[in-house]
């Protein structure tokens, strides 16, 4: 049996490391033993788990269902394994973690700094990407999601609120000679600084707030566009500095910026809608005490 669970162990992290190299460097072996042990693990399931090619590992269909529960089952031995020899209180292990690559930098990293600080025995792998990932196939315990979820079926837990606002450089119209956007529908006039990984892609929805020319709570969308399109959160603030147009940008991207008056709103009456800023995990990792302890920690840093 406890072959067995070494065997299920390695081929999690070949898996989710795409290769028998890669796995072999991480667990100190070789990638021929590694091949083996997975080689073995088929011959005693009398099914084949993965579609080997001189470029590539895919999972069969046998393997996906196969590995679906033999990574919950490792994820959770562990689990039981560490909590057991480090007592009730401490926690210990890896516990990986994901968010998008500029909330990861600014927000996140300061949060987990202070909580492997907290408890020296847990260690992070921080996987941060501005695209959608898969949770479960990429074995993350913990994410930190902006806006609606779908029906996943992953475990979600609301810690807080994120708001959009249009922001421009300092002077940028006074530069330009040109008056700043009253309402939504005059940046389709304006240089609009494009994020690609947002849901709406161009399309920027506001809501009227007192003093815009429109009801109080009025809900509007705009489809803009413009000379620069990128997916780095990141560069969108740069390049609103460098005075390249208007971003459509959460307040935490650029609070600094708009604190020290580099940036300014540029329509100041109306805000982007409220999105959800949520926790999610698959459903086998929410009894975990690491992430419960850093969901908390997270909810507490970020509210």
């Amino acid at each position: 049996m406890a072959d067995r669970l070494q065997s299920m162990q390695t081929l999690v992290r070949v898996v989710e490391l795409g290769s028998f190299s890669a796995a072999a460097r991480e667990l100190g072996s070789t990638q021929s033993a590694v091949s083996k042990q997975v080689a073995a693990l088929e011959k005693a399931l009398g099914a084949q788990l993965l579609a080997r090619s001189t470029r590539a590992l895919k999972l069969t269909e046998a393997g996906e269902r196969y590995v679906e529960q033999a990574r919950r089952l490792v994820a959770e031995i562990a689990e039981a394994e560490s909590e057991l020899r480090a007592g009730e209180h401490r926690l210990q292990g890896w516990l990986r973690v994901a968010a998008s690559g500029s909330f990861g930098r600014l927000k996140l990293m300061p949060l987990v700094q202070s909580f492997m600080a907290a408890h020296p025995g847990v260690k992070i792998d921080l996987r941060l990407n501005d695209g959608f990932i898969d949770l479960v196939e990429q074995g993350i315990d913990i994410a930190v999601r902006i806006g609606d979820q779908p029906d996943s079926g992953l475990v979600a837990r609301r810690i807080g609120t994120v708001r959009r606002a249009v922001v421009a450089r300092r002077g940028y119209f006074e530069q330009l000679g040109i008056a700043p956007p009253s309402n939504p529908q005059a940046l389709q006039q304006h240089d609009c600084i494009v994020y690609s990984e947002l849901r709406t892609g161009p399309t920027w929805s506001f809501e009227a707030g007192p003093g815009a020319d429109a009801p109080p709570g009025s809900l509007v969308s705009v489809r803009v566009s413009g000379s620069l399109r990128t997916n780095s959160g990141e560069a969108v603030r740069e390049a609103v500095l460098a005075g390249m147009g208007l971003a459509y940008a959460p307040h935490w991207l650029v609070e600094k910026e708009l604190a020290s008056g580099e940036m300014e709103l540029a329509m100041p009456h109306w805000q982007g809608q409220a999105l959800p800023m949520q926790l999610v995990s698959p459903p086998q990792r929410r009894l975990s005490g690491k992430v419960k302890a850093f969901g908390d920690h997270l909810a507490a840093g970020l509210a």
